[in-house]
């Protein structure tokens, strides 16, 4: 179907996936050889992501062969040449590409590669909650907050301190930090924390989830 382009394309694909938003059939209410033709033209499933072509072929494959032959309408007819002014929007694998076409497909290639250039890149980040355990009860929880809070990374950002206790009157530390994935590492900072050799026995991460 020469309004979606060429349907093994993804572009054509897409094409036919926002015309089936609203719709249920190329034409009309029913089954036709406008469908089947479509149908013969996909070849094989939609990827998932394109609901409605994929929707559409998955009913139009429900019929036989035979079914679809006898869909109203009239059959397809051998594909024309192209004229020699038709811009295709979706491209062209003929040797002979229209020159119009090609030049507008570049364009178009180029302003979204501007475009995509310009996002921010996405950063990854991470939610982290460490268990930092004294040596006994007579530990210096406050000064022990104070040094774990000193430690300073690029893409390191502390949150909630509080404590928590363990048994026997010995109390742990609860941290909560946010790091960036690509910056900081959660080795690095178990190694800082533990380098506090005369408050923190040891550091254990509880929790860690991806933001």
């Amino acid at each position: 179907m020469s309004q979606f382009g060429d349907l093994k394309t993804r572009a054509g694909q897409q094409a036919l996936n926002n015309y089936l938003e609203s719709r249920s059939y190329i034409e009309g209410f029913e089954p036709s050889q406008a469908d089947n033709a479509v149908f013969e033209a996909l070849g094989v499933a939609p990827p998932g992501d394109l609901f409605h072509a994929l929707r559409f072929f998955n009913h139009i494959n429900s019929f036989s062969e035979a079914e679809r032959k006898k869909f109203p309408g009239k059959a397809a007819a051998a594909k024309p040449a192209k004229d020699e002014d038709e811009v295709d929007l979706f491209g062209s694998d003929d040797e002979e590409e229209d020159a119009e076409a090609a030049r507008i497909r570049e364009e178009r290639l180029k302003m979204y590669a501007e475009k995509k250039s310009k996002k921010p890149a996405l950063v990854a980040k991470s939610c982290i909650k460490l268990d930092i355990k004294p040596w006994d009860d007579e530990t210096d929880m406050a000064e022990m907050e104070k040094c774990v809070r000193s430690i300073e990374m690029d893409g390191l950002v502390w949150g909630q301190f509080q404590l928590a206790p363990v048994a026997y009157g010995l109390k742990k530390l609860v941290a909560s930090c946010v790091i960036e994935d690509d910056k900081v590492s959660t080795s690095d900072l178990e190694d800082k924390i533990t380098a506090f050799e005369d408050y923190v026995q040891s550091v254990d991460i509880v929790s860690f989830n991806k933001l």
